[in-house]
């Protein structure tokens, strides 16, 4: 029987149904996650779900490493050119776009395949996030000018006397996070520690695998890959982006901040690729710290031969699939 008619098995007037299968390919920027998807996608059946904050933006292509048109063609792909680099993209907008291409995924019989390396975008897909007020921009101007206008510990006091768990676990420095939950407290009239309720995704059966190579191998392709960002023009695709957008937020991500201070003239090329470069390792460090806490992760800890990790992970995928 053709596995993609066992993604979702039928229902037993015995046994309740069995949930659909989702396959969440985690790990650090240059750790192969994109060759393993393609593989194991075209092996079982799979449409690939982006999880990636940048490659969200229509445009931003190459400092974003997503996958290239070729690769786009093999399988169908979802969560990538959603918007453009000065509309604003939340974890909570990609949450809600990443479990409706789950749910049209599952009900034709496919696998969904979440891979990715921006750790809250998957925790907001399988956790949620605390269902908090709208944004108020009116009001985030507000307390931002009165921050620059009292100093930076104002925003922290003001949240301490609204809402104090809250001041007690956000840092006095994290701006964006203090006037969220000082907007949060403000809107809904009491304090965000009282209204943070999550909503964790249901329905659906997580294997989760992580993708974690020698550490200096990695560092090695992260450099060469850095390398190769800038050779392919991406000072360049950021000069459009600046001209098109002007200079967004999207631009602050990594290999972007470098290209933008190259056309400032105040960073050189081989300076901007260094600076890219170790951006990227330390990036990667953060990204393996926060996937180790993911529950029940396969750890594959070395590159490897594809279609040898391929083989390994089809095990566990085949074991997960109702018969």
């Amino acid at each position: 029987m053709d596995l993609s008619a066992r993604l979702v098995a039928p229902v037993s007037p015995a046994l309740p149904p069995i949930e659909p299968l989702v396959v969440l390919l985690l790990g650090p920027t240059g750790s192969g996650k994109t060759a393993l998807a393609l593989a194991l996608g075209e092996r079982f059946a799979g449409e690939i779900v982006s999880c990636d904050s940048v490659a969200v933006y229509r445009g931003m292509d190459i400092g974003s490493a997503k996958p290239t048109p070729a690769e786009q063609a093999r399988l169908p792909h979802h969560l990538i050119d959603v918007c453009t680099p000065d509309e604003p993209f939340t974890a909570g907008a990609y949450s809600r776009l990443a479990r409706k291409a789950l749910h049209e995924i599952a009900s034709r019989h496919r696998l969904p395949i979440v891979t990715g390396g921006t750790g809250l975008y998957l925790r907001a897909l399988t956790e949620g996030l605390f269902a908090g007020p709208e944004r108020r921009e009116d009001l985030r101007a507000r307390l931002r000018r009165s921050s620059q206008k009292h100093g930076s510990a104002w925003l922290h006091r003001l949240l301490a006397r609204l809402d104090p768990p809250s001041a007690a676990r956000i840092h006095a420095h994290d701006a964006p996070k203090l006037i969220r939950a000082i907007e949060v407290c403000l809107a809904a009239h009491k304090p965000m520690s009282q209204v943070l309720a999550r909503d964790p995704l249901t329905g659906f059966r997580f294997l989760r695998f992580g993708l974690n190579p020698p550490r200096q191998a990695l560092y090695d392709r992260l450099d060469r890959r850095c390398a190769a960002m800038f050779q392919a023009g991406l000072v360049e695709e950021t000069r459009i982006l600046l001209d098109r957008y002007g200079p967004v937020k999207a631009l602050d991500s990594l290999g972007y901040r470098q290209a933008l201070r190259m056309l400032r003239e105040s960073l050189g090329v081989e300076d901007a690729i260094k600076a890219a470069q170790q951006g990227h390792r330390n990036y990667a460090k953060r990204q393996l710290t926060w996937f180790r806490r993911e529950p029940g992760v396969h750890w594959i800890e070395s590159f490897g031969d594809l279609p040898e990790t391929l083989e390994a992970v089809a095990a566990f995928v085949e074991a997960g699939c109702p018969q």
